[in-house]
Parts: C-alpha cells; sequence; structure tokens
C-alpha cells in the first residue's frame, strides 16, 4: 500500500485514491468518532461544545475520502449524495467506494492510484 499522505486523504477534494488507502481512511474516522463518542459521557458542558464542534469537523475529511473514492471510479463527486436515499443510497456507496475497483489507467480525476497504465489493459 506504501505510505499514506494523511493530508492529502482527509483534508483534499481532488485526485483519486485506491480501495486501501479507502479504508485505512475509514479506520482512522471510525477510531476518531468512538474517542469522540466515549467523551461524551464526560460530564462538562464545555467538553461536550468542544466535542460537537470536533464531530462536524469530522464531515469533512469523510467527505474528502469518499469523493476522492468516486472519483477513483471515473464519478464525479456528487456521487456521495447517493447516500442520502433511504437504504439503497448507502448500500449502493458502499458496494461502489468500498468494494469495486477503480478504473485502469488514468482518468479526469487523475492518475490511477495502482500505477496501472492504459498499456496494462487487456487487447479487446
Amino acid at each position: 500500500m506504501g505510505d499514506i499522505d494523511w493530508q492529502h486523504l482527509l483534508l483534499r477534494f481532488d485526485g483519486r485514491i485506491n480501495r486501501a488507502k479507502f479504508w485505512s481512511g475509514v479506520g482512522a474516522l471510525i477510531v476518531a468518532y468512538i474517542v469522540i463518542f466515549g467523551l461524551f459521557a464526560i460530564d462538562s458542558s464545555a467538553l461536550r461544545a468542544l466535542l460537537g464542534v470536533a464531530y462536524l469537523a469530522m464531515i469533512w475529511p469523510s467527505l474528502a475520502i469518499s469523493i476522492k473514492r468516486w472519483h477513483d471510479r471515473d464519478k464525479s463527486g456528487w456521487w456521495v449524495l447517493i447516500g442520502l436515499v433511504p437504504v439503497i443510497g448507502g448500500i449502493w456507496a458502499l458496494v461502489e467506494t468500498g468494494f469495486l475497483a477503480g478504473t485502469s489507467g488514468p482518468n479526469q480525476y487523475g492518475p490511477d492510484p495502482l500505477g496501472r497504465g492504459v498499456a496494462d489493459q487487456p487487447a479487446m
């Protein structure tokens, strides 16, 4: 998988990421959410307000990871909105971003994160 540029992974919306980086980012976000929710048990209104802000700030990296994964599938980042469709939207997004391979070779969003070129594709 190589080294992960966490700043690019979590903060920027450009480019593409493969499934391994996607799942690494999702895992990091899950850990962060668990820590935030665990700290909500502390009875301090100031801390709860700060944690509420931290929770809202987690939206940005969640979107950044998802959008780059949609880009790898050669789809617009606006596809993240499919998750708003009840039941089927979340399942669709999970399958597309979490389990299906990205497009081989470069696409309109950047080079292949796995380094596969057009020459690597089988002839038809």
